[in-house]
């Protein structure tokens, strides 16, 4: 059976798959928030659905959860339909998703954000939710400069585009929906947006001042160039990215 997300599967082939070592609970987080003019709200939950079943075959003896699609945004509410859970909700989600599953059989969670703003509330939960769930182990992957840089060499490589990354609605976002679902993708709405550097000091101001004083169409990085090739490699990178992390966590 190659069905891996236990949403889509019977309790009976859940228990079957743990029976034969699944162990491990991939549990994806997305956002549903505005992606500048092409791109749709779904973006981030989107990416989170397919990279965790990609992180799970990777791994082997892992089943996904359902994402979490809502995700913490505030900074993105300028833009109408965004949504946004306040840090505390999001926690307690992450918490009550997880909370049963020991006593299925499974030994550790691997948590991972298709949505960079989660980063930040992930850092400051990871030890609380840890102790929470004990006596699962939590592996949180935030490391959002390893995922701009994979980006960055993904369109580099195959484009001669990695300029364009900027990590919001770019040429790394704009290939994975078009490898993903290029029915959503408007391919004549497609706009540059902010084109200086993305460090920690403009991510800050992001968040404080919210995207549209960085950028008024919402658009971090330019997505000019953006292809399915792009797109396959970025998925295959953070894929890796976050398979690593965990393995070597003892997943």
């Amino acid at each position: 059976m190659n069905e891996v997300r236990i949403e889509f599967m019977t309790s009976a082939e859940i228990d079957v798959a743990i029976s034969e070592g699944a162990r491990t609970a991939i549990l994806p987080l997305g956002a549903v928030e505005q992606h500048g003019g092409h791109l749709p709200l779904s973006m981030d939950a989107d990416h989170a659905d397919a990279l965790a079943v990609r992180v799970a075959r990777h791994l082997g003896g892992a089943l996904v959860l359902p994402t979490v699609r809502v995700g913490y945004s505030p900074h993105h509410l300028g833009f109408t339909g965004t949504l946004s859970l306040r840090a505390s909700t999001l926690e307690s989600v992450c918490e009550d998703y997880c909370r049963h599953l020991a006593k299925d059989g499974f030994e550790r969670i691997v948590m991972f954000s298709g949505h960079i703003g989660n980063h930040p509330v992930m850092r400051d939960f990871e030890v609380r939710l840890a102790e929470a769930l004990a006596p699962l182990t939590v592996i949180v992957f935030s490391d959002t400069e390893a995922i701009l840089n994979a980006w960055r060499r993904a369109a580099e490589i195959v484009a001669f585009l990695g300029a364009n990354v900027g990590g919001h609605a770019d040429i790394a976002e704009t290939s994975v929906m078009l490898e993903l679902h290029p029915q959503k993708v408007r391919l004549d709405r497609l706009s540059r947006g902010y084109t200086g550097r993305v460090d920690q000091q403009l991510l800050d101001r992001a968040f404080q001042d919210g995207i549209g004083a960085v950028s008024p169409n919402g658009v971090l990085g330019d997505p000019e160039g953006a292809s399915e090739r792009i797109g396959a490699a970025c998925l295959d990178a953070v894929t890796s990215l976050i398979a690593d992390y965990a393995r070597a966590r003892g997943a």
